[in-house]
Order: structure tokens, then sequence, then C-alpha cells
């Protein structure tokens, strides 16, 4: 039995961000190098052993949202894209990514989906007080789940 879920995350963000942010955006989405200094999430905390076999916890930065190809357990195609929506009514940038995730992964994609969610548009600004951004579907399921975060918290199944 495996825990993978569909990730999809679609979201309008503000045209607030900086350069910095965005070049750390562009990695988390695979389409850019590792920027020298990370801000958007920035610790990457992994347990790793040493000599003696005990374990200690080091960082390991990789990219939350840079799957391609091929999909193992969801179908389809993981992919992600960045887009600027200048000359369009509300500016900034346009963000869809849809990945397979474990539940392990949940605690670090949190921390980028928290901060996208504080820049997004209003658009994406729901009557409760939840902000969407995107969607969740264990691979078994037929029908996802919309996705948020509310309170600072992400709606990740329990």
């Amino acid at each position: 039995m495996s825990d993978v879920y569909e990730l999809v995350v679609s979201v309008d963000l503000r045209d607030e961000i900086s350069e910095g942010e965005l070049a750390e955006l562009r990695w988390h989405l695979g389409l850019g190098g590792r920027p020298e200094r990370l801000s958007v999430v920035t610790r990457f905390p992994v347990v790793v052993w040493d000599d003696e076999g005990h374990p200690a916890i080091e960082d390991d930065p990789c990219p939350l949202l840079a799957g391609r190809g091929a999909a193992a357990r969801v179908g389809g195609v993981l992919c992600s894209a960045l887009e600027s929506r200048a000359g369009l009514p509300r500016t900034g940038w346009a963000l869809t990514s849809r990945q397979e995730v474990h539940p392990d992964e949940f605690e670090k994609l949190g921390e980028l989906l928290r901060w996208l969610a504080a820049r997004a548009h209003d658009t994406h600004l729901r009557g409760d007080g939840a902000v969407g951004v995107g969607f969740l579907r264990f691979h078994e399921a037929e029908v996802p789940e919309v996705l948020t975060i509310e309170g600072g918290q992400v709606g990740w199944p329990e």
C-alpha cells in the first residue's frame, strides 16, 4: 500500500515578490538553479547516520515542486510552470505545479504553501477566510479535495 498523493498547486501571486524570492521559487519548481541564499523555505533537515551508526540531523536543501515526467502512481505528467501576468487585469505571477507527494513531505511543502498563500491574489480567498492554493487527491481516490491554508495551517488529510 502506498501513501502517495497527487498535489496540484494553482495560484496567482501578487507582484510584490522580490527577485531573490522569484529565483528561489523558480528553483523549487525545477525552472532554475539554486540561489545562494534561501529565504522562502530556509531549513531542510534530514536524518543521516554518522560513522558510529548514530543519527544526526543535516541540512539538505532540495526543490519541493520540481518533479518532471511521467507520474509513477497518480497517472499523467508531473510538471511546474511560473508565468508573468503582465498585461492582464491582475498583474503578478501565475503558478501551476502537479506533483506526486508523500505525507513525509507535507511539513516542508507546507512552509512553501503558506508562503504562497500569503502572497496570493484576493481571488483565492474563500468566504470562510481560508486561502485556496490547489487540490490534493489520494492516489486511489477519484475526486480531489480543495487544499487550503487557514490561520497559518495547511489543510492536509489526517
